[in-house]
């Protein structure tokens, strides 16, 4: 089977900067999200790392491709190039920036153009020693807790290759584990509508011969080659279907929700490298949305965050956009609510309220909603407080009742959250709503668990979104409104958490 075709430009981009960990002993403060969407970013053809994310609004994000600078060597670089070294001077004040803002990095090994040239790491060095090595300097120099690993095209029928990968994996996790530190290796492999192709699962059974734990395996579900027809998101449900079935015989003593745990799904959104007729749309993105959360996987991505827009069209294959038309970061948009902390479920995928009209009128006293102390949910105080943030405030128009609403003004730099800190009962479910208006609206809460949240499109109307919060240990929560990085302004009034 043909596979996608990326990696093969030089770095042009090399942030200097913050110097981030390269001890052992120091360790990410933060876990990847037990679900999470990460976009691949093509970290070869100069774009800003930090200046990306934050354009996007994508807090995770898998960076593209770490290799050796020729076949036989042990040591690797960015992209292969000896000018980009694994060091803190290489993306180390970008990643630091992107944490700051409460998200990391997912460095990649290999990627097409270095499993086809050999120097993918495994397949070009031949000491599983050396290979481990370049792994932990890899963990240590950017302090990751998750490392991904995309095996295709010639890696996957070099047999000695795969066998030296995962006694790598092996030697690495019993290092992190006497180190006390997090590590997950994620397996990125093509599949067939169907699931795996037997030379991907030929990847994952020698991994459990040699006793290497897999945490995620993420099907590319896109290039199948196959002159098929093809609907992608109902392909997507049918591979990891079938990724399904043959996890549960690798490891029989999962259950069939932690099996779900351990898949990842990466569409190349638009027109792949096949051509139209696969093409994945805006529609398909909204259903594998759904469907990613209802099923509990681990991790939602796209080949590439450069591509997520519509400045092509007809273009298929293209490192730059995407070929069909669409808004800017419209599948980064749809995609961003999947990721959630702490093992909890995600939140589902929202859908536009059928109910858009205004109540008529609504109390204007600030008092608390009803079981939990959130206060000045109607804002008919006139004041912010207890919210707080810098790009909001309390204006008169547009109201969705009462004289009073929230506005917040996201700007290119800021989605502009809104919050207050509410005190909660522990181990409880509470529900918490808001009427919003505007592109792009979001509602939330962050427990000691992590973030659970809903969003809209929205529009001109009031919508109501509504998302349900377990407390877990948490006494207090912070609830929170936003809007998008870049989308404009968006409204919210009537906030109730019961």
């Amino acid at each position: 089977m043909r596979i996608r075709i990326i990696g093969a430009a030089a770095l042009a981009l090399a942030a200097t900067g913050a110097v981030l960990a390269s001890t052992p002993q120091a360790q990410a403060a933060t876990a990847i999200p037990a679900h999470v969407f990460a976009p691949y970013f093509e970290a070869y053809n100069g774009d800003s790392l930090n200046g990306l994310s934050q354009q996007s609004g994508d807090k995770y994000l898998t960076m593209a491709f770490i290799q050796t600078a020729s076949a036989g060597s042990c040591t690797v670089y960015w992209n292969g190039d000896t000018g980009m070294p694994i060091a803190g001077s290489t993306f180390g004040s970008d990643i630091a920036a992107i944490r700051a803002r409460g998200g990391d990095v997912i460095p990649s090994f290999g990627g097409y153009a270095a499993d086809n040239g050999g120097t993918e790491i495994a397949d070009s060095c031949t000491d599983v020693n050396q290979i481990a090595a370049q792994f932990e300097k890899v963990i240590t120099t950017y302090d990751v807790t998750r490392i991904d690993l995309d095996v295709e095209d010639n890696s996957l029928t070099n047999t000695a290759g795969i066998d030296r990968r995962n006694k790598a994996i092996k030697l690495v996790e019993d290092w992190a584990a006497a180190n006390g530190r997090t590590i997950q290796f994620v397996y990125t492999l093509p599949t067939t509508t169907a699931g795996l192709a037997d030379s991907g699962l030929a990847v994952l059974r020698n991994a459990v011969a040699n006793n290497a734990r897999v945490d995620i395996v993420n099907q590319m579900t896109f290039d199948y080659y196959d002159n098929q027809p093809h609907q992608m998101a109902a392909d997507t449900k049918s591979a990891s279907n079938g990724l399904h079935a043959q996890l549960q015989q690798l490891y029989p003593a999962k259950t069939g929700q932690q099996l779900w745990s351990m898949i990842g799904v990466t569409e190349m959104i638009g027109i792949d490298d096949f051509g139209a007729a696969e093409t994945f749309t805006v529609a398909d993105a909204n259903a594998v949305a759904t469907w990613a959360t209802q099923q509990g996987i681990a991790e939602l991505s796209f080949w590439a965050l450069q591509r997520d827009n519509g400045g092509c069209p007809g273009t298929g294959g293209s490192d730059s956009c995407s070929g069909i038309a669409q808004g800017t970061w419209e599948f980064s948009h749809i995609f961003a609510p999947f990721t959630s902390g702490g093992g909890t479920p995600a939140s589902p995928t929202p859908t536009r309220s059928t109910s858009a009209s205004p109540s008529p009128t609504k109390s204007t006293s600030p008092s608390p909603s009803t079981g939990a102390g959130l206060t000045n949910g109607n804002f008919e105080s006139g004041a912010l407080a207890p919210w707080t943030g810098s790009l909001c405030s309390v204006v008169s128009t547009p109201v969705h009742g009462g004289t009073k609403a929230l506005k917040a003004a996201a700007s290119s730099a800021d989605n502009a959250q809104c919050a207050q800190t509410v005190a909660v009962q522990a181990n409880r479910t509470y529900t918490l709503t808001a009427w919003v208006q505007g592109s792009y609206a979001f509602l939330g809460a962050t427990t000691a668990a992590g973030d659970t949240s809903t969003w809209t499109a929205g529009g001109s109307t009031w919508t109501k979104l509504t998302v349900t919060v377990n407390t877990g240990s948490s006494t207090s929560i912070k609830v929170w409104l936003h809007g998008w990085y870049g989308t404009g302004t968006i409204y919210a009034d009537d906030v109730t958490l019961t």
